[in-house]
């Protein structure tokens, strides 16, 4: 019988955002687009927004009409990377095996390791207390046979939960639930089911595989084997990273080339700070640009592996230069970078300059990694 843990940050961004200013706490905070520009959606939000019906990818007009007074905040990603790492160091001093699906979301592997605890509920509530004391930050628990119920189990009480839900019981648990409480029922989906008169997992139950797989496809027999309890048992080794971007959808559209220039040069910065802390180098670099009546365009060039912001802009900037022939405002860039080798340093390869630049770009590096992002920035020229 297996024994998977989700956990679950608790409104994860905006308990980092509460951290770097508290005079956020009990607050209604929004973190996303930025409502006086009324485009984009909400990212997260805390409990205290969330009564107002404010949620995660709302249109941020929508958010603003139902919680005026909220807290709006553009965010720090690059702290919230930071606690996440954090936490997921803690967690790998206790589980053997270990999943991020997401920057707020683990799941481990604890079967077998019942013996070494008093009871995995206890362990639970040790584990969350540790990420308190160690790092301020709420977290939720669910304990399942499988990754769907131990999903669907950390959900249920928060903040500061924790749900065990013991092998034989899954059925009974999820039973009197809202069908849209399985992960994977859209908007399509849950209507399709209201329209059939189910409205609870336990309604699913009572029908047959077959049928469910008639009314919905695939999907539908998917949806009949998690409401009886089935879920994937195992967690994914860890996979190396096929990709790292990062884009900007402008508030409003922009016509200048060298602001686009800009916001490009800043988002370089950014991919090569994350593609140094991978210790990689890329040999494809692409851009994405997106004009103002939606018609997107993307260009690629293959280059000499490398993780230097120097070379990877010059290579952007010249992409989009050649990109952008239309005499149409910009609504989006962004910069895309693929093909990852690791970075073995053979200083003897180099030329001095070169090996005095990389030595630089790693302290920009650690530096960047110690105390933020923004408190050392790379000149343009």
């Amino acid at each position: 019988m297996r024994t998977i843990f989700h956990l679950d940050l608790d409104a994860f961004f905006v308990s980092v955002e509460r951290l770097i200013d508290p005079s956020l706490n009990g607050k209604a905070v929004i973190i996303g687009a930025d409502p006086e520009q009324g485009r984009g959606v909400v990212s997260t939000c805390s409990y205290e927004a969330r009564k107002y019906g404010v949620h995660s990818a709302m249109p941020i007009k929508q958010a603003y009409k139902l919680c005026p007074h909220g807290i709006y905040v553009g965010g720090h990603s690059g702290e919230y990377s930071k606690f996440s790492k954090s936490v997921k160091g803690i967690l790998e001093k206790y589980a053997p095996m270990i999943e991020q699906p997401s920057i707020d979301e683990y799941y481990m592997d604890f079967t077998g390791c019942k013996h070494m605890y008093v009871s995995y509920h206890m362990f639970a509530a040790e584990l969350q207390k540790k990420i308190w004391i160690e790092l301020s930050l709420p977290c939720s628990i669910g304990i399942g046979t499988n990754k769907t119920i131990a999903k669907i189990a950390s959900d249920c009480y928060k903040p500061l939960g924790i749900t065990y839900v013991e092998p034989g019981m899954e059925k009974y648990f999820l039973d009197p639930m809202p069908v849209e409480t399985i992960p994977g029922v859209g908007k399509v989906m849950l209507k399709g089911l209201h329209n059939k008169g189910i409205y609870k997992i336990g309604d699913i139950t009572g029908l047959s595989e077959e049928y469910l797989g008639t009314a919905f496809g695939k999907g539908g027999i998917s949806l009949w084997r998690k409401a009886h309890g089935n879920g994937t048992e195992y967690l994914n080794p860890p996979t190396k990273r096929k990709s790292i971007s990062k884009e900007r959808t402008y508030g409003e559209n922009v016509t200048s080339k060298k602001e686009i220039e800009k916001t490009l040069f800043n988002l370089t910065g950014k991919v090569c700070q994350l593609l140094r802390d991978k210790g990689w180098q890329s040999s494809t670099i692409s851009i994405k640009l997106r004009y103002s009546d939606f018609v997107t365009l993307t260009r690629a060039k293959t280059v000499k592996p490398t993780d230097d912001d120097k070379t990877i802009y010059e290579t952007a900037v010249d992409l989009f230069r050649k990109a952008y022939t239309r005499r149409v405002s910009v609504r989006l860039i962004g910069i895309h970078l693929t093909k990852f080798t690791d970075f073995a340093e053979q200083e003897n390869l180099f030329e001095q300059e070169e090996i005095v630049r990389k030595k630089m770009l790693r302290a920009v590096t650690k530096i960047r990694d110690e105390f933020g992002y923004k408190i050392i920035h790379l000149g343009s020229k």
